[in-house]
C-alpha cells in the first residue's frame, strides 16, 4: 500500500461525503422539530447524519495531517519568496490569511454575505418548521404518556383511550411517546393529533409567560393575543409607543426582524406590556 495515495485519496474521498453531510447539517430541521415528526433523509435521522458528519470530519483532519506530514518540502516552498528564503508572511499567505479573518469577523459582526448565507440556513429551518409542526415544548417526544398529558392539558384517560380506539398498540403509562410512536411505525405529532380531542376545555385566559415557549416566535401576533386574552389592538398600540411597528397578522420572528431586533428582545418588550400594563 502507498501511504501517500491513500492519504490523498481517503482525503479526497471524505472531503466530497463532508460536503455533502456539511449541505445536510446546514438544512437540517432543528432538532425539537425533527424528533417531533421523525424527520429523516435517505433513511438516515438528523442524529445520523450529525454523527455521520462529525466522524467523516475526523476522518478528514486525520488525512489531512498525514497529508501535511508527506507534503511538507512542497508546503515550505510555498512559503518561500523569489530567493529561497523561508518567510510565512509572503503575499500568498496573507492573502489566505485575510480572507479567512473577513470570513470569521464578518460572521461574528452579521455583515453579508456571510450573514446572508446563515440567514439562508435559518430560513430554511423556519420553513421546516412550518412544514412539520412544532412540538408543544422541547423534546415532548421523550415524555412518558401520562406526563405529556398532563403539560399539554389533555385528560389523560380520555387521551388514552383515544389511542386505543385509533388501534395505537403498546399503549401503556410510563411509555414515551417517542417510543410509541417507534413501535406504531408513526410520529409523536401524529399520535398527539390523535390526542387533541382530549384537551381540557378551560374558559380561563392563560397566564403570559415569563419565558418564550417553544415555537413562540412562529405564532402570529394576533394568536397571541387570542391566547392570552389580550386586546390586539391595544397591544400594537403600545409597541408602536416603543417604536415597534407590528402586523398582527405575522410572526413573532418576522416582527422582530422588521424593527430590526431579536425575537427575544421583542417577546421581552411584549412581556413588559402585558405585565406591567
Amino acid at each position: 500500500m502507498n501511504m501517500r495515495k491513500t492519504t490523498s485519496l481517503t482525503m479526497l474521498v471524505s472531503f466530497i461525503l463532508l460536503l455533502v453531510t456539511s449541505i445536510i447539517v446546514y438544512i437540517v430541521p432543528q432538532g425539537r422539530v425533527a424528533y417531533w415528526s421523525n424527520w429523516e433523509l435517505w433513511g438516515l435521522s438528523k442524529t445520523q447524519w450529525g454523527n455521520l458528519h462529525i466522524n467523516l470530519g475526523f476522518l478528514f483532519l486525520l488525512a489531512g495531517f498525514l497529508h501535511l506530514f508527506y507534503n511538507w518540502k512542497p508546503m515550505l516552498a510555498y512559503m518561500k519568496n523569489k530567493t529561497k528564503t523561508l518567510k510565512i508572511f509572503t503575499s500568498d499567505f496573507n492573502i489566505a490569511l485575510v480572507l479567512t479573518v473577513v470570513v470569521s469577523v464578518g460572521t461574528l459582526l452579521e455583515i453579508p454575505p456571510m450573514s446572508t448565507v446563515i440567514n439562508f440556513g435559518t430560513s430554511v429551518k423556519d420553513a421546516a418548521a412550518e412544514k412539520y409542526g412544532e412540538p408543544p415544548y422541547g423534546h415532548a417526544e421523550l415524555s412518558t404518556l401520562d406526563t405529556f398529558a398532563k403539560k399539554t392539558g389533555l385528560d389523560y384517560k380520555a387521551a388514552k383511550k383515544l389511542l386505543l380506539d385509533s388501534g395505537v398498540q403498546g399503549v401503556e403509562d410510563k411509555i414515551t411517546l417517542g417510543e410509541l410512536a417507534k413501535v406504531n411505525n408513526t410520529t409523536p405529532k401524529g399520535l398527539f393529533e390523535l390526542m387533541k380531542p382530549a384537551e381540557i376545555i378551560t374558559t380561563e385566559a392563560a397566564t403570559f409567560p415569563d419565558a418564550p415557549p417553544t415555537g413562540f416566535g412562529h405564532k402570529t401576533l394576533a394568536d397571541i393575543c387570542a391566547t392570552y386574552n389580550l386586546n390586539s389592538q391595544t397591544i400594537i398600540r403600545k409597541l408602536n409607543k416603543k417604536s415597534v411597528n407590528a402586523d398582527p397578522t405575522k410572526s413573532l420572528k418576522k416582527i422582530a426582524a422588521e424593527n430590526d431586533t431579536a425575537p427575544h428582545a421583542l417577546f421581552e418588550i411584549l412581556h413588559d406590556l402585558v405585565t406591567q400594563g
